[in-house]
């Protein structure tokens, strides 16, 4: 199993048809892809295309996030976090046994050498990611939804800007022109800037989905209007028989067909379909909260990150969305209203004209792999079997490339991306 397999080589003969397990934005794309070289897709999920982690994500299209989360030093900052309630981090200690082995690996993670190995690979998947997002989204007939108004990182002071030196470094080193600010040059950018924040780290070249659902169903309406086929049903188990790939649904009809590829694009789910074909994926969800304003959106002008508290906030069409932090606490535990408590206070105390404003909480789950670089590709040694799955906090950022790496492997090299084709809108 390779990460991020490259695409296929010429002598790759086009299937007729393939199977999308996963309705989130990873796998909406690839279905679309998928479709536009020719490809009968069907695709399934047990809700609606985008409501599962895709539904509230901050909407950031950041190729600059290069950084796999364990960095160097990391362990010595993972006791302060957990001592704070309300911090950017929480481990559930019932849940603690079962993810022991996954925080030991993201803990081996951080060795200087398997972190430059990962910025790398990042840096392949989500290198041109904004412009692809912005054709799409043209395509698609909803332009709206894009804006490129930069990334705007924020800090107390340039001293505090130093603890996340190495990530800074990796994009500058990538090539990604970060421009520094002080307080006035904040200002000029976002002048309802949260005081105390005196440091300012500027990406201009990254960008904004404004309604992450919306962009997501407007992709699953074009992938049904061509043909498509968009089944509602919980896939319980994969089997691989003689006559190709079954899908196991407790629908007749659907368990019937077989398809000579699958793709598993389940995010925090697919370890369980995978583990009875011999996998052992080690994905663990990092849930992730948010607190949308209704009315609010006026406040920033693009996405705005406060570093400091580890919290990300977005000007949606619905209102200013202010999300983040990690919990583990695996899939079946209810959201902890205390995590979108904080965030909602950290919100009001940034902005106290949010005082006049109700916030809607939302809780989702983000499937992480331990070293950060999610799994895109053939299974060499399960035939018609594709992965793209653990792409933790960057779903939206590496949709598009990823699933332009899946229709390339298993369609053989293609002239245009998928996002350039008319067939993708």
């Amino acid at each position: 199993m390779a990460e991020q397999a490259g695409a296929g080589g010429a002598n790759v003969v086009r299937p007729k048809e393939a199977v999308v397990v996963g309705a989130g934005v990873v796998g909406v794309a690839t279905a679309l892809a998928l479709q536009s070289y020719g490809v009968a897709v069907t695709l399934i999920d047990r809700g609606e295309p985008g409501m599962e982690c895709s539904y509230g994500n901050s909407g950031a299209i950041s190729p600059g996030s290069v950084a796999p989360l364990a960095l160097p030093g990391i362990l010595k900052t993972v006791p302060g976090m957990l001592l704070d309630q309300d911090g950017p981090l929480s481990i559930a200690w019932k849940h603690f046994p079962k993810a022991a082995s996954w925080l030991v690996a993201f803990a081996q993670s951080a060795e200087p050498k398997r972190v430059a190995a990962a910025a790398a690979r990042l840096n392949d998947l989500y290198h041109g990611a904004v412009d692809a997002h912005e054709t799409l989204a043209q395509r698609l007939g909803v332009p709206e939804l894009f804006i490129r108004h930069g990334h705007l990182h924020l800090y107390p002071d340039a001293v505090a800007a130093e603890k996340d030196a190495m990530g800074w470094k990796l994009r500058e080193q990538y090539g990604y022109q970060v421009e520094q600010l002080d307080r006035a040059g904040i200002e000029a950018l976002e002048p309802h800037a949260p005081p105390g924040y005196g440091h300012g780290r500027f990406l201009a070249d990254h960008g904004t989905i404004l309604n992450p659902l919306r962009y997501v169903q407007a992709m699953a309406d074009a992938f049904v209007r061509r043909g498509g086929t968009l089944v509602r049903a919980e896939v319980r188990a994969l089997h691989i028989t003689p006559d190709g790939w079954s899908v196991k649904t407790g629908e007749t009809a659907l368990d019937k067909q077989r398809w000579t590829q699958v793709v598993v694009a389940a995010g925090a789910w697919a370890p369980q379909l995978l583990r009875p074909l011999g996998m052992l994926l080690p994905v663990e969800s990092q849930r992730g909260y948010h607190a949308q304003f209704a009315g609010a959106q006026h406040l920033v002008g693009r996405t705005v990150v406060l570093a400091d508290k580890k919290v990300f906030i977005a000007p949606m069409e619905g209102g200013l969305r202010v999300g983040g932090t990690v919990e583990i606490a695996g899939l079946k535990a209810p959201p902890n209203p205390r995590r979108a408590a904080g965030i909602e206070r950290i919100a009001r105390e940034a902005f106290p004209a949010l005082a006049q404003h109700q916030a809607q909480h939302w809780m989702g789950h983000r499937p992480c792999l331990p070293g950060s670089v999610p799994v895109v590709g053939h299974i060499d040694t399960i035939p018609g079997l594709w992965l793209a799955v653990g792409h933790g906090h960057l779903g939206l950022t590496g949709s598009l490339p990823t699933a332009q790496r899946i229709a390339a492997g298993m369609c053989g090299p293609q002239a245009l991306p998928f996002w350039q084709l008319r067939t993708a809108g």
